[in-house]
C-alpha cells in the first residue's frame, strides 16, 4: 500500500486489504509469518476448532475441582450458565423443556460469544462474519425446531403448528403455507443478523484506519473513531451471542408449544 501513489490507487489498495482480511482464506496471517492451511481446512474453519478447544480448556480449568461453592472463574461461568438457563431457556420453553434444553442454549451462547470475541483479537479472524458459519449455526436451531417438534408432538402435532385454531378454511389455505415458510424465514433472519452485525463492524474499523493511508495525517481523527468502534465491539460480541441464543429459544418454543 505504501507504493501506491495516487488517491485512486491507495483507495483500491485499502479496499483489497479490507476484503482480504474479512474473507475466508487458505492461510493464517501471523505477525512474522503465514501458516498455510491444508486443503481441507480454511481459516474460519480453523477458528471454529480453536474456539471449541478454548471452551473445553476453559471449562476444564474452571471445574477441575469439585468445590461445593464455585469460586473465581467457575463462579463466573456458573452465573452465566444460570442466566442462560433461567432467563432464556426456561423463560421461553417452560420449566421441564427449559431445563432439558438448557445445555443446547448454553453451548450456542458460549460458542458464538467465543467466536465473536476472537474476532476482536488481531491474531484471530471473525468466523461469525462468514455467512457459511452463521448458516450452520442457524441450521442447528432449525433442526431442533423440526426434529424436536416431531419428537415432542408427533408428525400430526408438528403439522398442526402451522394451522392456527379457529381460522376459516379459505384464509387457512393462504395462512398455513405462510406459517410454514415463516419457519425458514426465521432461520434466514438468524443467519443474516449475526453475519451482518459482525462483518459490518470489522469493515467499518478497517475503512476508518484506511482513511489515514488514503489521505494521510489529515485523517488521523478517524483512528480515534476506529478505536471507539473497536471498544464497542467488545460490548457487541456478548450482545449478539445473547440475541442469537434468545431468538433461537423463542423460535423453538413457538413450534414446540404452538398452543401458546
Amino acid at each position: 500500500m505504501a507504493a501506491a501513489s495516487t488517491t485512486a490507487e491507495r483507495t483500491q489498495a485499502v479496499k483489497d486489504y479490507v476484503f482480504s482480511h474479512v474473507s475466508n482464506s487458505d492461510h493464517w496471517a501471523l505477525p512474522f509469518f503465514d501458516v498455510h492451511l491444508p486443503g481441507w481446512l480454511t481459516l474460519h474453519g480453523l477458528m471454529l476448532i480453536v474456539a471449541a478447544l478454548i471452551l473445553i480448556a476453559l471449562f476444564g480449568l474452571a471445574f477441575r475441582r469439585n468445590d461445593r461453592v464455585p469460586r473465581g472463574l467457575a463462579g463466573a461461568l456458573e452465573a452465566i450458565v444460570k442466566f442462560v438457563r433461567d432467563n432464556i431457556s426456561i423463560a421461553n420453553l417452560g420449566e421441564e423443556d427449559g431445563r432439558r434444553m438448557a445445555p443446547l442454549f448454553c453451548s450456542l451462547f458460549f460458542f458464538v460469544l467465543t467466536l465473536n470475541l476472537m474476532g476482536i483479537v488481531p491474531l484471530f479472524a471473525t468466523a461469525t462474519g462468514n455467512l457459511g458459519v452463521t448458516t450452520a449455526l442457524a441450521l442447528v436451531t432449525l433442526g431442533v425446531m423440526i426434529g424436536g417438534a416431531i419428537y415432542k408432538n408427533g408428525l400430526i402435532g408438528f403439522a398442526k403448528a402451522f394451522v392456527p385454531a379457529g381460522i376459516p378454511i379459505p384464509v387457512l389455505i393462504i395462512l398455513a403455507p405462510i406459517e410454514f415458510m415463516g419457519m425458514f424465514i426465521k432461520t434466514f433472519a438468524l443467519t443474516i443478523r449475526l453475519f451482518a452485525n459482525m462483518l459490518a463492524g470489522h469493515i467499518v474499523i478497517f475503512v476508518l484506519l484506511g482513511l489515514v493511508v488514503i489521505f494521510g495525517g489529515i485523517a488521523l481523527p478517524s483512528v480515534v473513531l476506529a478505536i471507539g468502534i473497536d471498544l464497542l465491539e467488545v460490548l457487541i460480541a456478548p450482545l449478539q451471542a445473547y440475541i442469537f441464543t434468545l431468538l433461537s429459544a423463542m423460535f423453538i418454543a413457538q413450534i414446540h408449544h404452538p398452543e401458546h
